[in-house]
């Protein structure tokens, strides 16, 4: 299936027989159709994930412990803020963030996107959420296998695109959680960020992910890494 495919229709469907599964009783889930070569390339990618984010989060800790204390002084309530997603074969996992928000207004299920100038996002949030660092924590989503690197985006439960739900809006929508949610993905390095708020981009991020799915190689892995360092050290563009 093409992304151009995908961003033409609303009812684009693979043309391949699917191999239906039910890991979950409200989806069903087609699998794409790998080659065994592909199993080592899952194994470099998952031998990857645990030696990178473990790396990595020893590197960061001065920087997590400077983040927390910067939170703590400029409003209150804990560090960490936490969501139940979507994770690989439809299994709800449970996803850490800075938290970037006042406990007050916080949106515990993600459904209500953060907007421009959102009054929901404290001082210090607006910083963390720029530069995407509020999303350093998911490393330990990485590192304890909930997640990858490299992936579809980590969705929460129920998320809506310009008020519609994701799976009414693309009906191949579920494909995209056979491989674990990534820290970063294809749509996040071409620069496909920001609210929803048209039905248009939403389903170009899918399209991503679709692509993702069905051409996923450890090398497109490494490619998609360098092209979001890239990105970030040009500029965030969280809000």
């Amino acid at each position: 299936m093409s992304i151009l495919e995908v961003l033409r229709s609303d009812d684009t469907k693979s043309q391949e027989t699917p191999q239906l599964v039910h890991h979950d009783p409200m989806i069903d889930v087609a699998l794409p159709q790998y080659a065994p070569r592909k199993a080592i390339q899952f194994a470099m990618k998952r031998a990857f994930d645990i030696a990178a984010s473990g790396a990595t989060l020893l590197m960061l800790l001065p920087l997590f412990l400077t983040v927390a204390a910067l939170i703590k002084l400029d409003s209150p309530g804990p560090v960490f803020f936490s969501q139940t997603r979507w994770g690989k074969d439809g299994k709800k996992i449970r996803v850490f963030k800075f938290r970037s928000m006042r406990t007050d207004l916080c949106d515990v299920t993600g459904v209500a996107q953060t907007v421009q100038n959102d009054p929901r996002v404290t001082r210090v949030g607006a910083v963390l959420r720029r530069t995407n660092i509020d999303e350093l924590p998911q490393l330990l989503n990485v590192l304890k296998g909930d997640m990858s690197l490299v992936g579809p985006r980590c969705h929460a439960i129920g998320m809506l695109a310009a008020g519609i739900p994701y799976e009414e809006l693309v009906p191949d929508y579920h494909r995209r959680h056979v491989v674990r949610p990534g820290l970063t993905g294809l749509a996040q390095m071409r620069g496909l960020r920001g609210p929803t708020d048209r039905p248009g981009k939403a389903r170009a991020r899918i399209a991503c992910d679709l692509h993702y799915v069905e051409n996923f190689s450890f090398w497109l892995d490494m490619r998609i890494i360098f092209g979001t360092i890239v990105s970030e050290l040009k500029g965030g563009k969280g809000f």
